[in-house]
């Protein structure tokens, strides 16, 4: 019997000044980059690739952990130190 494989949970971040957008996995330290969310994931799998035949897929998945992502509204000028 096999072991699923955990679901992995990306991050595409919009880079706002140059363009283009940033793929990452919280937990693993891998980024992709690429001018659509598209191109971003193939690099970032590139880059989990390369993480995986660098340290190994057993160091990758204990890395993985069980994500719950919960959007809040926080109002960060308030956090703002005078």
């Amino acid at each position: 019997m096999s072991v699923p494989l955990p679901k992995l949970t990306v991050e595409f971040i919009a880079d706002t000044e140059v363009g283009g957008f940033t793929a990452r996995v919280a937990d693993i330290p891998a980024y992709g980059e690429g001018e659509t969310k598209e191109e971003a994931l193939t690099d970032l799998e590139e880059a989990l690739r390369a993480y995986i035949e660098e340290f190994g897929l057993e160091d990758a998945m204990s890395r993985v952990s069980n994500v719950t992502i919960r959007s809040i509204a926080i109002d960060l000028k308030s956090l703002q130190c005078d």
